[in-house]
């Protein structure tokens, strides 16, 4: 690009062409603002002390580790006070946020996951933050709850991740295709490297925990014992696993060169409905991966239909490049082979 394009300039352009309201706009530039923050405490590491265990544990009954603790604390305080949201959820608390009564209600709700990949922090791998926006089916006097976020995910008016890996990326979506930003660390800003990012319709990776194979159901066994086949299988292709055990670091790499991401159903996590969170996993990266051309489903259902039932429900995830997603669905609708 022969131009440098910042966040700010990018959204305000969206703005102009009727894409972005103004209090979006300025929503999603506190979000990036929260997100670099987040980035340089993640980048510090062992030298801030803020690495290991927090010694509590979350609404989910896992193990806080302290950026968990440290990045949810940093988006909540960022986003409460700008008068554009009236409430947040985090996957770190138990129920809703509700913006303090001293500072006035906006017109959207955020949801968020503010480090996602917590196994792979004291080991300094690619970690993330998954957020989306709702719209707030309340009037500004009153105090939204818990119902108003069961929005299902094809509903979110923007959605987006960022990576703290080598470099700190931003992937977003208005509603209008996928555009990645890198952060220039010298002047702080959100530079446009990665316009409207898609989704091959075919691929030669995927992305599955191989370790759970034996708990996995029928359909996805024989998904998974096909590409391991190779040439010599069904496909007639061989076919690379990727595992990273970080949802934001798999999935980015599927957006940028294709592939299929995994976290099905399996007798582990059956009783739960999944492993993974509809609210602040599933239902965002699902609108990222469509809108780059890709699908994303159960195995059954398409996960933006899903019409959530609690606030921190768990379903199963398959996303990715189209072709190959809606071959594990049909194996799902059709067992038979």
């Amino acid at each position: 690009m022969s131009q440098r394009i910042s966040l700010t300039q990018f959204l305000i352009e969206e703005q102009r062409a009727a894409r972005v309201p103004a209090d979006l706009r300025l929503l999603l530039e506190v979000v990036a603002r929260a997100v670099k923050a987040i980035g340089v405490t993640v980048s510090k590491g062992a030298l801030a002390g803020v690495l290991g265990e927090a010694g509590t544990e979350n609404v989910q009954g896992e193990e806080q580790k302290k950026l968990d603790v440290i990045s949810n604390e940093i988006l909540l305080q960022a986003n409460e006070w700008g008068g554009y949201l009236a409430a947040m959820a985090s996957e770190e608390l138990e129920t809703i946020y509700p913006v303090p009564p001293n500072y006035p209600k906006g017109d959207y709700l955020l949801l968020f996951d503010p480090l996602d990949g917590s196994s792979n922090i004291d080991v300094n791998v690619t970690i993330g933050t998954i957020f989306s926006v709702l719209r707030n089916p309340q009037a500004k006097d009153k105090t939204p709850t818990e119902a108003d976020f069961l929005q299902p995910g094809r509903d979110q008016i923007a959605a987006g991740y960022v990576a703290y890996g080598p470099s700190t990326q931003l992937v977003l979506t208005v509603g209008d295709g996928v555009h990645g930003f890198t952060l220039d660390r010298e002047t702080g800003d959100f530079i446009y490297t990665n316009p409207f990012m898609t989704l091959p319709a075919e691929t030669r990776e995927y992305a599955i925990n191989a370790s759970n194979a034996r708990h996995w159901e029928a359909p996805v066994q024989r998904y998974i014992a096909e590409l391991q086949q190779g040439k010599t299988g069904p496909r007639g292709s061989d076919f690379n696993m990727r595992w990273i055990a970080s949802m934001v670091a798999d999935v980015h790499r599927v957006l940028t060169r294709g592939g299929i991401f995994m976290y099905p159903l399996d007798e582990k996590c059956r009783a739960k409905g999944g492993k993974l969170r509809l609210m602040y996993e599933a239902n965002p990266m699902a609108m990222l991966v469509e809108q780059a051309g890709g699908a994303a489903t159960t195995g059954r259902t398409r996960i933006l239909d899903i019409i959530p039932e609690r606030l921190h429900q768990r379903v199963p995830v398959i996303l990715g490049s189209r072709a190959e997603v809606e071959r594990v669905t049909s194996y799902h609708l059709d067992p038979a082979p």
